[in-house]
């Protein structure tokens, strides 16, 4: 170890020490209207920003704009030819004007996105001059950020545009970078794992029925699956790590492209979106380790044990807000259990929501043992062919711009300002207790 990372290791060793200690004896404290836990803990429940487009409830769930998923499910129009899942346009639709969309707005909606749906030619050509190993969601954020070129409020804002009219040019970007989503992911998918075997759009589709024909793998059922992927992780209010990542840099004026590439950033990380790569590649490290794909309850019991005792989580489980199954995960249930219910994986799946909850419930540490959006999806995709899970996390990123680029219209058209949070270091905060 060099001389100054020896130094910065016996300094940060000692102030980690100390903020634990301050933290334990002093986390109820207020100061400034907010505890001491919460100025150490990530901000975590302050409220402090206007986010229209959805709320997110500890017992139950998402709702968005007033709906819950259920609630959603019956009532936004379905694909035309007999689909059972609702479409992701009218879920855009509802979150941008607060109105149920009716099929022919859906239509609509859905006939805009492909006319927008060109992906630059230089963006392919970007992608192609990266290693074929770069992970996916790298690939996704740079082929986001090379579309930047294409950014109308960028433009207009250097040609002098009026305050008044940022949300007209935010909205025209985030048309156009919604509609150009599946073709970069699918174009990303193909490159990396079928040897840049392209498949043409389908005209005739909807957005994600387009997107499940692009990645290659057919069938009515996947296409409904991507239906309804892309509907329940649309969006999750304007707290969790992507969704204020765009709110952000968005409030500094930078373009949807910039302020989405950022977002994905944040959704690539591993206690956000990248979790639902590893909820997958868990299932299938313990189906080694036992040796069967049909492991008995008492197996997985002995195995979610022996992860715990290693010091290490059991992935798809617990949430920062919820206190309750995650209403996403429920989804995905029903829909598993109408299609695919002799799935090895999906039953595995639905094994551990019956001992996990319990065995983290036991320890007396965990505020929710409960299993949230990720510990459902690996498996189902892993049903239709879709197994290289360290794509998973593009597609919660195709279907994550549908609420932060609505909310991001809202941000302009309201003039909501610079995101500005006050900072303190700890000798202060130890001076404010200590005053206090």
């Amino acid at each position: 170890m060099d001389r100054l990372k020896q130094k910065f290791f016996e300094k940060s060793s000692s102030l980690k020490a100390e903020i634990k200690s301050l933290a334990k004896a002093h986390g109820s404290t207020v100061i400034d209207k907010v505890d001491v836990s919460q100025i150490l803990g990530g901000m975590r429940g302050i409220k402090s920003m206007l986010w229209e487009t959805s709320e997110l409830d500890a017992q139950e769930g998402i709702r968005f704009r007033g709906n819950s998923i259920p609630q959603i499910q019956e009532k936004l129009p379905k694909w035309k030819n007999g689909g059972t899942q609702s479409l992701p346009e009218g879920l855009f639709w509802l979150m941008l004007v607060d109105e149920i969309p009716t099929a022919e707005d859906v239509a609509w909606l859905s006939d805009e996105w492909e006319k927008r749906a060109t992906v630059p030619r230089a963006t392919f050509d970007v992608l192609n001059a990266l290693p074929m190993d770069t992970h996916p969601m790298t690939q996704f954020i740079i082929g986001i950020s090379s579309m930047q070129s294409d950014s109308i409020f960028a433009k207009r804002y250097a040609e002098g545009m009026n305050k008044s009219d940022y949300w007209d040019a935010t909205y025209e970007d985030a048309m156009n970078l919604i509609a150009r989503l599946p073709a970069l992911a699918s174009f990303i998918y193909r490159r990396i794992y079928h040897d840049s075997n392209h498949i043409k759009p389908d005209t005739n589709l909807d957005w994600s029925g387009n997107f499940a024909h692009m990645l290659g793998i057919e069938g009515e059922d996947f296409k409904s699956l991507m239906r309804l992927y892309m509907l329940i992780h649309a969006d999750h209010e304007g707290g969790n790590a992507s969704a204020h990542t765009a709110h952000l840099v968005n409030s500094t004026l930078a373009d949807a492209y910039l302020s989405y590439a950022a977002a994905m950033g944040s959704l690539a990380g591993p206690l956000h979106g990248l979790a639902n790569q590893e909820v997958i590649k868990w299932i299938f490290e313990m189906c080694d380790s036992i040796g069967t794909t049909k492991p008995t309850k008492e197996q997985i019991v002995a195995y979610v044990n022996e992860t715990l005792a290693s010091g290490k989580v059991i992935p798809g489980y617990g949430h920062a807000v919820l206190r309750e199954p995650d209403p996403r995960f429920i989804a995905q249930k029903k829909f598993a259990e109408e299609f695919i219910k002799d799935s090895d994986y999906v039953n595995i799946v639905w094994k551990l929501f019956e001992v996990v909850p319990e065995i983290l419930g036991g320890l007396g540490k965990v505020k929710n043992p409960w299993p949230n959006v990720d510990a459902h999806s690996g498996a189902i995709l892993v049903h239709y062919g879709l197994t290289e899970y360290s794509f998973y996390t593009v597609l919660f990123g195709v279907s994550r711009a549908l609420g932060v680029m609505a909310a991001s219209c809202w941000s302009r058209a309201l003039g909501l300002p610079l995101e500005r949070p006050k900072s303190v270091n700890f000798t202060w905060l130890k001076n404010q207790i200590k005053n206090d």
